[in-house]
């Protein structure tokens, strides 16, 4: 009788799957029309592949295969073993009544097994083509796997750099985050989301999560509406017109309901306003947390406040598969609303072409040799090399190649240091190191560790300082390894460990000139160490092909063209601190100020270290003749402008070519600048040439004083050059 019905089963969902593929509302319908209440909850729950990982109402442990089996499990989280992937569907498929196939999900955040520089090193390519590219290969390499689904891009905006998850976004403009999440989006889901190298993409965390207050992970966000709309939303909605067709909601509360039970957020915002049409998961077990909260008391009270919110799928915890069916019984939850999240999570399941083939996603043979393709091996050191932010150089650099190199520090031979946070399924072995990159492209460079990460190594300092002495150059690779990064990794001190300041200290103290490399996953406070170096280049967490990267260019055989998208401090006490800032009442006139009553600190400056978009090259760049192509336009009409770009250096390289507004009288403030627009131009030397901008209404538009989103009639001052400090001006009129 069994096998009866389990051929039933799977004849019903061949009959789904062969209705015409555009008609997935029909097949929706249909299948729906047959579905019991708790099989469609069960569309709502996604559980970890650890037996006893649910307890349920009676005190007992729930098993999550056995759940599967009973048609009660709609998605699996971060299963490792391929063998259980397959298991697990074919259980799905084969052994339930209707035969729904599992989405499997997992964090592939900078790449798979080819790992790419960390997301906030990516982004100061200010190359969303190259972003794409390596989102696809993540999606190629992933769904090699067996997944289909990944909790990326990271969306949020974040201007503290003692929050870890700075590393996982694109640094603090909403605008540049948004273009680099929404060429994330396009790579993963590429034009055939069926495609069996395509996956899911999910914009996360939503919403406003990178605002947690000080810096501390799981934090409270509190802001006005108008900072939201203006400072966090625009980066979420850009990935979404991109076309993602997942969202996750965040841990925190905004405006004092936690994201994963805020209905405001979910139903409002996402979907009525925004018209998002896929689902929303929770971030890991988000909707009982709701608990800790404090707005609801129990799990049960936590399920509700989800469901009736819009949130799909509960990630993890069990709260929907405990408690759904009875909150529909009990007329707390209405069965529609369970229809309507059920219906939409199906519709994704038909897009991805899971019912058509649910076994198309990965096989052992896929995994062993579809990975590490030659293309995307040299993509990863492109994507490395185009990430490197050279910020000092006192002609150190590129090297000569006859020089007697030493490289130093805990940075220099540790493949740790490359993968970056959140890079699960990345092999270490497979990373070059800094040594080996090196070592493969300068034959006269000598290595010694000098110190640990945190600790020093009885003799490692007096040895560095031999070889220092010994030596023309010292490449100094400091930093914070990859652990210090990510989820859970909110920092207090943004100062080099103590042990690496030792070393520093003594290898500076030898009189060579130092190039300090410092790998990190955020800003840190390093004013001092930059003073006392000949050269900084921020390496980042690089990825796979860090060292090859770093020895192109080193060498000068790629000419640095990388460029902060995140403001590194002068000191901790300037955090959260951005370019993008308003003037206030009293504004800072500058540094030749000395007067005490403006917006301005006593004991330090108000500038940064370093800014958003600087960045230096191994040749320079001139701009001129600045031009408003029509200095007077209507509102609802494009203004066009135009800028020439000169390389006046020696050698070819690229230019970021930044272009900024201040909106001079608003019916809310402004900031003092806004990142508008931007270009890459590669120039021979002595070449020119001409950069267009066109300033479209929505690039002027803000959430004004009644929080409708649009522009105004006014002046608009335009900044133009090499970065957020950029000193060539014009101005145009919207009337």
């Amino acid at each position: 009788m069994k096998r009866l019905i389990a051929a039933a089963a799977i004849a019903a969902s061949l009959a789904v799957s062969c209705m015409p593929a555009d008609d997935y509302e029909a097949r929706v319908d249909e299948l729906m029309s047959r579905m019991t209440l708790a099989e469609k909850i069960g569309q709502l729950q996604q559980l970890i592949p650890y037996e006893g990982n649910i307890t349920g109402p009676d005190g007992g442990k729930l098993n999550t295969e056995e759940l599967i089996r009973a048609g009660l499990c709609g998605s699996i989280l971060s299963e490792m073993n391929q063998d259980n992937l397959l298991r697990y569907q074919r259980i799905a498929v084969d052994s339930t009544r209707l035969g729904i196939p599992l989405i499997f999900g997992y964090d592939y955040i900078h790449g798979a097994r080819t790992t790419f520089p960390e997301n906030l090193a990516l982004s100061c390519s200010w190359n969303p083509e190259l972003v794409e590219r390596t989102a696809a290969i993540a999606a190629q390499e992933a769904t090699a796997f067996g997944y289909q689904w990944t909790f990326s891009p990271m969306c949020d905006v974040a201007v503290d750099p003692r929050w870890g998850r700075v590393s996982e976004g694109s640094g603090e403009d909403a605008y540049l985050a948004g273009e680099m999440s929404a060429a994330m989006v396009r790579g993963y889901q590429g034009d055939d989301l069926s495609s069996p190298e395509t996956i899911l993409a999910c914009v996360k965390h939503f919403a406003a999560y990178g605002a947690a207050e000080a810096g501390r992970d799981y934090n409270t966000v509190d802001m006005s509406e108008l900072m939201f709309r203006d400072r966090h939303l625009p980066s979420y909605k850009a990935a979404l017109d991109a076309g993602a067709l997942s969202v996750m909601s965040s841990f925190n509360d905004l405006m004092g309901v936690p994201a994963s039970g805020n209905r405001w957020l979910l139903t409002d915002l996402l979907r009525n306003e925004l018209g998002f049409e896929g689902f929303v998961v929770s971030d890991y077990n988000a909707v009982t947390e709701m608990c800790n909260h404090g707005v609801v008391a129990d799990w049960k009270d936590a399920t509700e406040l989800a469901l009736n919110a819009g949130l799909n799928m509960d990630m993890v915890d069990g709260a929907y598969t405990i408690h759904g069916e009875e909150l529909v019984k009990e007329g707390r939850v209405k069965e529609s609303t369970i229809d309507e999240l059920c219906r939409e999570i199906l519709l994704v399941k038909f897009k991805l072409g899971l019912f058509d083939d649910p076994f198309k996603y990965g096989s052992k043979d896929k995994w062993e040799n579809d990975v590490y393709r030659p293309e995307s091996i040299e993509t990863a050191r492109e994507a490395a090399r185009e990430s490197m932010v050279l910020l000092k150089n006192d002609n150190v650099l590129p090297l000569k190649g006859n020089e007697r190199i030493a490289l130093i520090g805990p940075a220099g031979d540790s493949k740790y240091y490359t993968t970056g946070a959140w890079s699960g399924m990345a092999e270490p072995a497979k990373a070059v190191s800094f040594l080996e990159g090196l070592q493969a492209r300068f034959s006269n460079l000598k290595f010694e560790q000098g110190s640990k990460d945190f600790e020093a190594i009885d003799g490692g300092i007096s040895r560095a300082v031999k070889l220092a002495k010994q030596s023309d150059v010292i490449l100094l690779a400091l930093g914070l390894p990859s652990g210090y990064g990510g989820e859970a990794a909110s920092m207090a001190s943004l100062d080099l460990p103590e042990a690496q300041r030792d070393l520093f200290d003594a290898v500076v103290a030898t009189g060579k000139p130092v190039v300090l490399m410092l790998s990190t996953g955020r800003p840190m406070t390093i004013a001092e160490e930059t003073e006392r170096s000949a050269a900084l280049l921020v390496t980042w967490h690089a990825g796979i092909q860090a060292g090859n990267a770093l020895a192109d260019i080193l060498s000068g055989d790629c000419n640095p063209s990388g460029r902060l998208t995140i403001t590194f401090p002068y000191c901790l006490g300037q955090v959260p601190i951005h370019y993008n800032h308003k003037a206030t009442g009293r504004p800072y006139p500058g540094p030749q100020e000395t007067g005490r009553y403006f917006s301005r600190y006593l004991d330090v400056p108000n500038e940064p270290l370093f800014s958003f978009g600087e960045g230096l090259s191994y040749t320079t760049f001139g701009y001129s003749d600045l031009e408003v192509v029509n200095p007077t336009a209507e509102l609802g009409e494009n203004v066009t402008i135009r800028v020439k770009v000169t390389n006046t250096g020696s050698v070819a390289g690229t230019e970021i070519v930044q272009l900024y507004l201040h909106d001079l009288v608003a019916s809310t403030t402004r900031p003092v600048r806004e990142l508008k627009g931007y270009s890459r131009v590669t120039l021979e030397p002595g070449a020119s040439t001409v950069a267009e901008f066109t300033i479209t209404p929505e690039l002027r538009s803000f959430c004004r004083a009644d929080m409708t989103t649009g522009e105004e009639p006014g002046d608009f001052d335009v900044f133009v050059g090499h970065d957020s400090n950029a000193p060539l001006t014009a101005r145009f009129t919207i009337r």
